[in-house]
């Protein structure tokens, strides 16, 4: 029986990437951090724990998409995190 997990179609593929794998890989990049009540923080991902506590640099509070507050570095509680995104590219920086 052939791996299971093994994605097909496309040579050398056979590996399956976590959670965790995403997590460590975005690591030092922009994110966006959405939480419960819609607030949306995008920053540098300083750090995170296994509660998935976020600790952010150059960090931009948007509420309802507009931005409310800057901040130098912040400190997410993982209980109020809806998801953790990597940023869009705009155009002017090259996407």
């Amino acid at each position: 029986m052939s791996g299971a997990g093994a994605i097909t179609g496309e040579k050398g593929s056979s590996t399956t990437k976590t959670p965790a794998d995403f997590l460590k890989s975005i690591r030092g990049r922009p994110v966006v951090v959405k939480l419960n009540s819609g607030v949306d923080y995008r920053g540098i991902l300083a750090c995170l724990d296994g509660y998935m506590n976020i600790a952010m640099e150059q960090t931009e509070e948007y509420v309802n998409g507009q931005l409310k507050n800057k901040y130098g570095d912040a400190f997410i509680r993982g209980n109020n995190v809806l998801y953790i995104s990597t940023s869009k590219r705009t155009l002017a920086e090259g996407a």
